[in-house]
């Protein structure tokens, strides 16, 4: 017989749990602190994944040391109000099933997590995967493929939530309320279709919240889960506190 578990919490990483966007942040340990602009101009709107892994590769053939790239990662600032969210989550952690999805990389997420002491609150932490090579390098791949015409060509985070939760179903666990902290518009993709037991956390005023009313302003009524912006995550920290409550 299937257990609900009443709530599945979902973050994204860049811009939600760390106050930046990692990929902008790694790009310090260049040399000259800075990208040449033969490999800035190789960017595409959509391929943000295929433009990190040539500044990766990059990276390996003027080489740069894993340890110099981690040391970026473990000293992101986290954004306002994430710790106090993570000790509040850490003493809560049987009430809430909580997973990462990132369009940064597996490296720079998990050195950020490990150093901070919050790798074990995730259950999963899914990513675009990275690959040290012998020479020591850091390489990155896409995550999947995908039919979404709205999201990045290596990753619609739709996609994998509603795997995540189908293979969590099959595992005999179910959920009775989804939430969803994050701040882009590819975190708008997977709350588009959330129902009214759901609640979005979009960063106020970041893309994902204006993609929420736009969808609402076009039609009134059109966006059914509750929507509870952010500037600082304490906001969600105490709507996470009168959830549990009441419950």
């Amino acid at each position: 017989m299937a257990s609900t578990l009443k709530y599945l919490l979902i973050f994204d990483f860049d811009e939600t749990i760390v106050n930046e966007n990692s990929d902008d942040s790694v790009t310090q340990v260049a040399p000259g602190q800075e990208l040449p602009d033969w490999l800035r101009q190789t960017f595409e709107e959509g391929y943000y994944n295929q433009y990190m892994q040539r500044v990766f590769a990059y990276f390996g053939e003027k080489g740069v040391k894993i340890v110099d790239i981690k040391s970026v990662y473990e000293n992101i600032p986290l954004s306002p109000g994430m710790p106090d969210l993570f000790r509040f989550l850490t003493k809560n952690q049987d009430r809430f099933e909580i997973i990462l999805i990132s369009d940064a990389n597996m490296f720079g997420i998990e050195s950020t997590l490990k150093i901070n002491g919050y790798h074990s609150l995730f259950r999963r932490v899914i990513s675009n995967p990275t690959n040290v090579g012998k020479n020591g390098h850091l390489s990155l791949g896409p995550y999947h493929s995908h039919g979404c015409s709205q999201c990045p060509a290596n990753m619609c985070k739709r996609k994998i939530l509603a795997e995540y939760i189908s293979e969590r179903s099959q595992d005999g666990v179910d959920f009775e309320n989804i939430l969803y902290v994050g701040d882009g518009a590819n975190d708008f993709c997977p709350v588009a279709t959330f129902t009214s037991t759901d609640v979005a956390f979009p960063r106020k005023n970041y893309p994902m919240h204006q993609l929420i009313r736009k969808m609402e302003e076009k039609k009134k009524g059109s966006y059914q889960a509750k929507v509870v912006p952010w500037d600082s995550a304490e906001v969600v920290s105490r709507y996470l506190q009168a959830l549990l409550n009441k419950s």
